[in-house]
C-alpha cells in the first residue's frame, strides 16, 4: 500500500550573501537582490519523503511551494530527485507574507489537493528561522504534528513512527495518519539529481500554478494584509579580529590564554 506525501518546500534567499540592498523600504526582504536556493532543511524533508516512496510501493511525492514564478525551480529540483509532481502558489496577493499568512495560503492549497497521508517540511527556513510554518499548517488543517524529526522509521497500520532529536536527547514517537512532520537539518542529506530525471524534466512546465483565487483564499489573510509580523531591519554582521596573538604549544601559554579568556568573559 502506497502513501500520498506532500513536501512543503521554499525557495529562499541565500543568507550567506546578505548586502545593503537585502531589504526594501516596506520592511520586506528584497529577494531579487539575493541568490535563490532550495531551503536546506526542506531538502532533508524531501529525502525523507523519497525514502518512503522507495520503501512503500505505490507512494507518490508532491512538492508544494509558494513564491514568484521563478520558484517553479524548486518543484523542478524535486522532480530531478524523484518527486512525481508539484504545485506553485504564485500571486501578487501572496507577496510579503509572514508565517501566519504563508501557512494559511499553504493550507488552502493542501485542501484543494485533497487526499494526502503525510505532509513533510523542513523544520525552518534560513530566511526567517522561525520554525512556525509547518506547525501552523498542521493546526489549520486540524491534523497531528511531530516536529524535530531526524528519521521516519516506519508507516504501518495507519500510524507513523518517527525518531526525533531534541536538545535533551533522542526519542521515538508515534502518530496516527494523516499528519505533518517537520525535519531537522541533522536528518539525512537529500540524494543528488538523477541523470535520467534531469533530462526528462529540465525543460517544459514543472509545476501546476495556482493563484489565490484558484485555492479560494481570503485576500485579507494573504500577503501583507494577513501578516501581523513586520521586519524592522536586516543587517549582515561580520566579525573581525582587532588583534591577533601567536601562541606556542606549551602548557603555560595555553593556561595564560584560558585565564585571559575567562577574565574578559569570552568564556566562563
Amino acid at each position: 500500500m502506497g502513501f500520498k506525501i506532500i513536501v512543503l518546500a521554499k525557495q529562499v534567499p541565500d543568507t550567506r550573501n546578505v548586502g545593503k540592498d537585502a531589504m526594501k523600504e516596506d520592511g520586506t526582504v528584497n529577494r531579487a537582490a539575493l541568490p535563490a536556493i532550495f531551503n536546506p532543511e526542506d531538502l532533508n524533508a524531501l529525502e525523507q519523503a523519497l525514502r518512503l516512496k522507495d520503501r512503500y510501493d505505490g507512494s507518490t511525492v508532491t512538492v508544494l511551494t509558494m513564491g514568484p514564478p521563478r520558484a517553479e525551480e524548486i518543484v523542478r529540483e524535486g522532480l530531478f530527485r524523484g518527486a512525481d509532481g508539484g504545485y506553485l502558489l504564485t500571486d501578487r496577493a501572496f507577496a510579503g507574507a509572514d508565517t501566519l499568512a504563508t501557512s494559511y495560503a499553504l493550507s488552502t492549497a493542501i485542501k484543494k489537493i485533497g487526499d494526502f497521508d503525510i505532509i513533510i517540511s523542513g523544520r525552518q527556513a534560513i530566511d526567517g528561522d522561525t520554525a512556525q510554518v509547518g506547525p501552523q499548517v498542521a493546526e489549520k488543517l486540524g491534523i497531528p504534528q511531530i516536529t524535530y524529526a531526524e528519521e521516519i522509521l516506519s508507516v504501518e497500520n495507519g500510524k507513523i513512527k518517527i525518531k526525533r532529536r531534541l536538545e535533551r536527547g533522542v526519542e521515538v514517537v508515534e502518530s496516527k495518519l494523516p499528519m505533518l512532520v517537520t525535519v531537522n537539518g541533522s536528518a539525512a542529506d537529500c540524494r543528488p539529481r538523477n541523470a535520467k530525471l534531469l533530462l526528462r524534466h529540465k525543460k517544459g512546465v514543472a509545476a501546476t500554478e495556482w493563484s489565490a483565487a484558484d485555492v479560494n483564499a481570503d485576500p485579507q489573510q494573504c500577503g501583507l494584509s494577513g501578516s501581523p509580523t513586520k521586519v524592522k531591519a536586516i543587517e549582515s554582521v561580520v566579525f573581525q579580529a582587532k588583534e591577533s596573538k601567536t601562541l606556542d604549544s606549551s602548557d603555560q601559554a595555553i593556561e595564560e590564554l584560558i585565564v585571559e579568556l575567562i577574565t574578559n568573559h569570552t568564556i566562563g
